[in-house]
């Protein structure tokens, strides 16, 4: 196992603070959730769906290798399941992909550990539409950071999962072969994403591989059986959709008054439902249309179709998969199917469970529990060496932008004499500005105030100073700008978290389908925060 270093949540940047309550388990959060993390009454699984038989078929259908066979079996003896998901990026998507897997894989053997067997799946969020937000992926590469694009966008908004790969996927993997080498994980993905396959089931196809040993499912919600068995919530969503849209405005204001703010906007003509349009076959967002005296129960909308509530349960009873949730319900819909013990989310997932958390009252008349993914930064041995030369820790890192962390490396190499005689002078500056100060200010307040502006002009100066002799030392030692970009590009490209914008592929090219494992039992230590891994 390589050696990891647990740093507080809340050192990384941008997270919401319901999150970061969420996450110190604060009492203010406990109205909007109904369990906080490492609090065990999840295990304990919930009565088995009716329909239990038949999704176990589905998986079945959807898991077919013999490294899913224990895992199925343990499902159908009626084993209780912990639940994540992904959209379905290009070449295995983003690093924090496989974190979610691994830590639903840790926490279902932490439930069987204590005598409540459970089983690791992973939802592939195949309905999803907005194809720019899968259709690319970052390997590190010597020169930095090289972005893989596949260039065929549909003509229409369509669910991603299904969009099948043409020949212009062959120039993309030539270049994932450049990057990354031959080893077993490129192995995995030239079988897994060329000409005639979808990315959902390349996606699925890689990830079920990664995870062989960990008996990681995969479920693809896209297909019909999938909607026709979880059917009753969305029917649920359009009879009820004024009482649940209610619901969630009430749940909303809760969430303001306790200074939180709502992850996902309810707009006022909003639908938690998105409809798949028969002639173009784009997923289109249902809207609600307002009561009139010719329709006095009100119509829904999407695009330019109007329909009734009869119409939709219509759809819905004919072509289930063409009726979908939006964020808000999905996880209901899930839960249903699956009789989820427990969901793995990120920061902003786990943070829309406190909105969901009503409809799964009023839909289910239960709430699943939640808890945050693995988070984690991989430093290589060639990035770690150059941290321990500059002395620099990850906390320090994510606080600093590309130009900041080269100023930093700059300033720590001056000249003792030189770092000696700046602080003396700004050292001596302070002591003398801070009694003349109070002096002026006690003689007239408006020449307080104009002597506070001078002074920090002056202090300005001071550190325009110190950013001078910086900049001397890193174009005398050219190697630091090259090493702050080093280190920018490995643990915080452009200032965002290195799991948000690697592609997880890369990992298992350079360090094995092994490092699943790895993950997993990561995401099984007690380090609630964000933890750097040394590999």
């Amino acid at each position: 196992m390589p050696n990891s270093e647990c740093y507080p949540i809340d050192a990384v940047p941008g997270l919401s603070r319901l999150f970061l309550d969420y996450c110190a388990g604060e009492p203010g959060v406990r109205p909007f959730y109904p369990s906080l993390p490492r609090e065990t009454d999840w295990q304990m699984r919930c009565p088995l769906p009716a329909h239990w038989n038949d999704v176990v078929d589905v998986l079945a259908g959807q898991n077919p290798s013999a490294a899913a066979a224990p895992a199925l079996e343990t499902l159908r003896t009626g084993s209780g399941t912990v639940l994540t998901g992904q959209q379905v990026g290009l070449l295995g998507g983003p690093l924090f992909t496989p974190f979610k897997a691994a830590t639903a894989v840790a926490r279902a053997r932490q439930a069987t550990a204590a005598g409540q067997p459970h089983v690791a799946i992973f939802w592939l969020a195949t309905e999803d539409h907005d194809f720019a937000e899968i259709d690319h992926v970052t390997f590190p590469s010597r020169k930095g950071l090289r972005k893989l694009v596949y260039p065929k966008a549909p003509a229409n908004p369509v669910p991603v999962g299904g969009v099948v790969f043409d020949e212009t996927i062959e120039p993309v993997m030539e270049q994932a072969w450049e990057l990354l080498g031959a080893s077993d994980a490129m192995d995995a993905l030239a079988a897994a994403y060329k000409p005639g396959r979808t990315f959902g089931q390349a996606f699925a196809e890689f990830y079920s591989k990664v995870f062989a040993a960990q008996g990681l499912l995969v479920l693809d919600a896209a297909e019909r059986e999938v909607h026709r068995l979880g059917a009753p919530v969305l029917q649920a969503a359009i009879e009820r959709a004024d009482e649940l849209h209610n619901a969630l405005q009430e749940r909303n204001k809760a969430l303001d008054a306790a200074g939180y703010h709502a992850q996902v906007i309810v707009a006022p003509q909003s639908s938690l439902l998105f409809l798949i349009d028969e002639r173009i076959g784009a997923r289109i967002a249902l809207k609600r249309v307002p009561p009139s005296a010719a329709e006095p129960s009100g119509l829904w909308q999407a695009g330019r179709d109007k329909f009734t509530t009869a119409d939709l349960v219509g759809v819905l009873s004919a072509e289930p998969e063409r009726i979908s949730p939006a964020a808000l319900l999905r996880p209901v819909f899930q839960d249903y199917l699956l009789g989820t013990s427990l969901v793995i989310g990120g920061p902003a997932e786990v943070a829309y469970f406190a909105q969901s958390a009503v409809l799964y009252e009023r839909i289910l008349g239960r709430t699943t529990a939640v808890e945050p993914r693995l988070s984690a930064t991989m430093i290589e041995p060639a990035v770690a060496e150059l941290l321990r030369k500059h002395e620099l820790g990850l906390e320090r890192i994510l606080k600093e932008s590309p130009d900041s962390l080269a100023q930093l490396l700059a300033a720590r190499a001056m000249p003792v004499e030189s770092k000696r005689k700046l602080s003396a002078v700004g050292t001596s500056l302070d002591a003398e500005l801070e009694p003349l100060l109070e002096y002026m200010k006690a003689m007239d307040a408006g020449l307080g105030r104009s002597a506070e502006t001078a002074a920090n002009k002056m202090r300005y100066q001071m550190n325009r100073l110190r950013r001078m002799a910086a900049n001397f030392e890193m174009q005398r030692e050219g190697s630091l700008r090259r090493h702050a970009e080093a280190i920018e590009h490995a643990l915080n490209p452009s200032g965002n978290l290195q799991e948000r914008v690697h592609g997880a592929a890369y990992y298992f090219a350079r360090y094995g389908f092994e490092l699943a494992e790895t993950l997993t039992v990561l995401a099984g230590d007690p380090c609630p925060g964000h933890k750097a891994v040394w590999l």
